[in-house]
This record gives structure tokens, sequence and C-alpha cells, in this order.
């Protein structure tokens, strides 16, 4: 668009049907807040941060220090008094870069940027002062009704309470999504007046003003009345996040991922995930997780903020959150990588192994009941079943480190802080509390001793 578009979004209201102590606009749905979707849908239109300002308003601090990351501005509605209040409060902001000025709602997270692209190429080809964006219901009650002049264009938006002489009967309804002419918006805002009623000043009196200027409003009727939502109640906000998933599985989907039973995953907003990667039921994949080509993620794996190389398998019911697996991993059934983990190329974490911290080397295999944290295992390495490396003391975290080729036996005790050299062996049931040298048997347990008959005798025959 030649045009340069500055975006307001309105975002300060208290959302008291929510019925939570957090601002309606920072719950969660799709894997991110509600406000977030639009900010990052904004940002895709208007292109510069600067160009993008959100009202906020009911816990302003947290909604900014959400935005933050994305260098967008913020302003300061204290008093709430309507919609038309809240976008005079961007002007400051706005008017300078001139241009077109836009209209979004933070609550309305299902908002497609394809669809404010029409937006925008519909004001441009018609040259309308203002574009609204509309919606056909079958039942459009409580909402804004579009009333329509002879010729299309909107003449008035009438509110439910207003309706009259057979308005109720309209089912083309207002989303509040506007685009207008930055330099007649600006010019008749301060116009508007309160309402009697309410001492709010209502963006949708704008339309009547254009009107009387000699200007044209123009609906945009969008064929899927889903995009306009707002989120008002749990119930709503339940219904967006299954919107927002079911589009990011079909999204996965057409660019050729495998997904078993597509209605039972979670796949949050965020993810990324290559070509021929089968997803299988009930796996939840959140956060800003990567996943590479020709993988598989078994039902019920739980992935969060992970990335992942091509050619890895994650069994079934393992957990994993920030952790790297290289090209040709292999983890699980039921194993946890809890956090900052770094798992090298062709290695394998096998049923009820934790991991924390640890980075395991290439091809190195820990495949049984154990737990390793805080530790830097070396490549081509054999973790037996049972092995803890026990790295708190009670005061702190101290590290192990087991070198290349080492061979740990099941049911060993590594006390940290350790080093094991390379190509050294643990004898099974060992507690190793020195460091042990390369190329060396290391043994941490007492000598065996059998007592022949010793049951008879305990036993009385």
């Amino acid at each position: 668009m030649s045009t340069p578009v500055s975006i307001a979004i309105l975002a300060a209201g208290l959302g008291t049907r929510m019925k939570s102590k957090k601002a309606k606009v920072l719950h969660h749905a799709g894997g991110m807040p509600l406000v977030e979707h639009v900010v990052t849908a904004a940002l895709e239109i208007a292109g510069d941060p600067s160009r993008v300002v959100t009202v906020v308003g009911h816990q302003a601090a947290a909604v900014e220090a959400t935005l933050s990351s994305y260098g967008t501005g913020h302003v300061l509605q204290a008093d709430q008094r309507g919609t038309g209040h809240a976008l005079a409060m961007c002007q400051p902001m706005l008017e300078p870069a001139g241009g077109l000025v836009m209209v979004l709602y933070g609550d309305a997270p299902l908002i497609r940027v394809e669809t404010l692209r029409g937006l925008l190429e519909l004001r441009e080809s018609t040259g309308a002062a203002c574009v609204v964006i509309t919606a056909e219901l079958d039942d459009p009650h409580g909402y804004g009704r579009i009333v329509r002049s002879d010729a299309g264009d909107v003449a008035a938006i009438v509110e439910q309470k207003a309706l009259r002489d057979g308005q109720d009967a309209i089912r083309e309804i207002n989303s509040g999504i506007y685009c207008f002419r930055g330099d007649l918006l600006w010019k008749l805002l301060p116009g508007i007046r309160p309402n009697p009623a309410s001492g709010e000043i209502y963006l949708t009196d704008m339309v009547e003003a254009i009107n009387a200027a000699g200007e044209r409003v123009v609906p945009m009727c969008l064929e899927d009345p889903q995009e306009i939502f707002g989120i008002n109640t749990r119930v709503e906000l339940a219904e967006a996040d299954r919107i927002l998933r079911e589009r990011k599985t079909t999204e996965l989907m057409l660019s050729g991922v495998t997904i078993v039973r597509p209605e039972t995953v979670t796949i949050d907003r965020g993810v990324k995930v290559g070509m021929d990667t089968v997803i299988e039921p009930f796996a939840q994949i959140l956060g800003n997780t990567e996943i590479g080509e020709d993988c598989t993620i078994g039902a019920g794996a739980i992935i969060r903020n992970c990335t992942i190389d091509s050619q890895v398998i994650v069994e079934p019911y393992t957990l994993m959150g920030t952790t790297r697996l290289e090209r040709g991993v292999h983890v699980g059934p039921f194993a946890r990588l809890r956090q900052d983990n770094h798992v090298e190329a062709g290695a394998h974490v096998g049923n009820f192994v934790e991991l924390k911290k640890t980075r395991l080397g290439a091809g190195s295999k820990s495949m049984h009941l154990a737990y390793l944290g805080d530790s830097v295992i070396g490549a081509k390495v054999n973790v037996g079943a049972g092995t803890i490396t026990c790295n708190y003391d009670g005061r702190k975290k101290s590290p192990t480190q087991i070198g290349d080729g080492s061979f740990i036996g099941s049911n060993s005790t590594l006390v940290a802080p350790l080093q094991v050299g390379e190509g050294s062996y643990v004898a099974a049931g060992s507690v190793v509390t020195s460091d042990i040298p390369e190329d060396t048997l290391a043994l941490g347990r007492a000598r065996q001793v059998n007592k022949p008959g010793w049951p008879s005798r305990r036993r009385g025959h």
C-alpha cells in the first residue's frame, strides 16, 4: 500500500465478565495473550512499531510488560470514557505520522492479517473516508446494526437499545474495526459529543459525522463472522483457543506435516514444524518450539520452547522444556528433559530418564531409570540403569563431568563435584565420591561375602 498506516489497539477495559483478577487481554488463547495476537497482526500491517499504539488502562503495567519486546507505543486511558475517547488519546502519537488510521481491539484475537489487508485495499479502491468491517449474524441481538444508504454505504450504526422502526430485523452488525483517513478522523473526532445517558464518547458516532462532512463510509462484510468476535467470558476464551489451534494445525498440515487426529493435539501459534514430521494424538507442542523434518512426536508428548533437529524420535509421554535435540536423537518413552539440556546427534535417552541442565554427547546412551543433573557427558558414553548424579548437597548445585567413551555401571551414584576420565568404567552399584582418571575402573562398594548355611541357621533348622 502506498499510503502509510497507523494502528490503534484499544485494550484498556476491565473485562468484568471474565471474572478474573487478571486483565482480560492478558488471558491466553492459542498459546499467547489475546492482545499479543492483535499486536503481531498490527505489526504485519503497519510495518513500523512506532506506528502501532496500544491504549492501556486496567493493569496497564502488566499489559505494557507483555508487549515490551515488540517496541510498540502505549498510551494510558486512566479515565475510560468510551471508544471514541480511547482513540482520541492516541492522537498526539499517531496524527504526526499521517496516512490512514486503523482501529483494532485487544480482546479480538481472531482477526486475520489477510482480512486487514483487504480492509486497506477496499479503502484505497473506493477512496472512502472510512471503511468499517461488518458481518451478518443469524442472531444479531446485542450488536450495533449497520444501517445502509440506498447506495449501499453505511448511513449509521445503531446500538441495540436504540433500534427502532424494524431495525431489529437487520442482521448486519458492526465489528468496531475501522480504517479511517487520518486527516479527517483527527479533524472530526474532537467534535463527537458524549452520549447523554452514559457520558461516554462512542466511535460509532464518527459514521454520521463523516457522512455529514460529505464523505463516504463503506462497509466490508466478512464471510466468516468468527474473525471479529471479541472475548468476554471464559467460554468465549475456550472457543477462541479452539479456533486458533485449528488454524495452526491446518497451516501445518498444508505445509507437509502429518497430524494424526488433529482435533486432539495442542500446538501454539509460535511453533514451527518441518515437512514430513508426524505428530501423534494428544501431543502438546508449546511456546517457540521448532521441529525439523522427518521427526516423530509421540502420543501425549509435551514439548515447550525446545529446538529439535531433523530425524528425531520423541516417544510417547515424554516431557521436554528448553531442550535442544540434535539430528537423529531418540528420546523416551516416559522421559523427562526438564530444562536447559542439549542432547547431541544420535544420542539416546530412554524410559524414566530425567535430564536437567545436562549435555549428553553424540552417540551416548542413558536408556533406563536415571537422573542426570548439571552434567556434561561426552561422546559414546553408556549410562547404566539406576544411575544418579548427586548434584545437590543441601546448599549448592555441583557439576559432574564424564569423559568420552566411559561406561557407568547400573545403579551407580556419582557424588558431585566429580570428573570421570575418558574411557573409564564405574562398576555397577558403586558410590563414587572422588575423581576417576582416564582409562580406570572405579569400584565404590563393599566386597561381597557369601556365608553358606546362614539362612537355615537363622530359621532354626
